[in-house]
This record gives C-alpha cells, structure tokens and sequence, in this order.
C-alpha cells in the first residue's frame, strides 16, 4: 500500500495534526509513504494557470505546460496512493490557506473529476482516506467547523467516499484530554 502523506500546520513541533497523522501513518501497513508538506509554501491558482488547465492538452504551449507542472506532480502523488492521510489543523473555523492552496492544485476537470450529464464524477475512485482535525476552541460538527464537512465533501467531490476523520477539538478549552482521546483512538483502529 502507498500512503501520501500530507501536513498542513504552520506548527512544526507542537502541532496536534501532524502528531495524529505520523500517528495514522505509523498505524497502517505500507510499502512506500510519499510525503508533503504543504505548509512549506504551494502557489495560488492565477489567471495563467486557469488558462493552461483549460486550454486541450494537445494544444498547450511549452510555458502552459510549465504552468502545470506542480499541479501535475501533485495529482501524481495523489494517484499513485491507496491511502491519503491529511492533517488538517482549523483556522478561523476552515482550513489552512496552504491547504485550499494544495484541494486547488489538485481538484481539476478530466484529471481528477469530470462534468457528466448528471452531474461532476470524482476519478479517483477506490482511496480511503484519513483526515486529522485539530481545533483550539472550535467543536467538530458544530454549526461553525466548516473544516470537516468542507474536506468529506471534496474527497467526496474527488470520488474518495471511504474518509475517517479524527479529531481533537477545543484544546484550548479542555487541555491535553482531546489528543490524548484521539492518539487513543488512532491506536484502536
């Protein structure tokens, strides 16, 4: 099994998602984990950008190509795992920046979705899907988290329907006891 990866907290040591998600990937059996972490910097989507990822693949010029190159590099890795396994620490109620930044990369027509008469049809079928939350005072589910339905939304926008998320939320309000919940948690599965 190929696992990738991916943090997303401007934390490094400290962090309560990259601990639950070195905790996950350490948990599940794998041959090779390809590691990102997205909140070492990604570029935003630009006007250039939208330009080559709509232009025919045939059709794109050596620099839209070039324009591309991340993204394409991005949604190898994603195609390549069997397992995604994402740290996803709450800002102001979403997600890190760096995080939409990397869903913007990599959520893109014919490659990892496609528009049908019916409706968009995720491509990357068959994934499970990790997702670790971490809030200071936020409660998961609540009326104001819009990081975990945003996210169970795009993997399912993405065609990966198998997502667990672990969480430990409100920290900043109940101490230690939430990662240590969820850390037991990880153990369990």
């Amino acid at each position: 099994m190929t696992i990738l990866h991916i943090d997303s907290s401007a934390l490094t040591d400290g962090s309560s998602s990259r601990k639950m998600t070195r905790a996950i990937v350490d948990q599940l059996a794998h041959h090779e984990v390809i590691y990102r972490d997205v909140a070492k910097g990604l570029p935003f989507v630009t006007e250039d950008w939208v330009g080559a990822n709509f232009t025919d693949d045939a059709d794109r010029s050596e620099a839209q190509k070039e324009v591309l190159a991340l993204s394409d590099s991005l949604i190898d890795e994603l195609e390549r795992a069997d397992t995604i396994v994402i740290g996803a620490p709450m800002y102001n109620f979403g997600i890190a920046a760096s995080l939409k930044a990397w869903i913007d990369l990599i959520a893109r027509a014919r490659k990892t979705f496609r528009y049908t008469e019916t409706g968009p049809e995720g491509l990357l079928k068959g994934k499970k899907a990790y997702i670790a939350i971490s809030s200071g005072g936020t409660e998961i589910g609540s009326a104001i988290d819009y990081n975990s339905s945003y996210l169970k939304h795009i993997m399912a926008f993405l065609g990966i329907e198998d997502v667990t998320i672990v969480t430990a939320a409100q920290q900043m309000m109940l101490g230690e006891e939430p990662l240590k919940q969820a850390m037991e948690n990880i153990a369990a599965m």
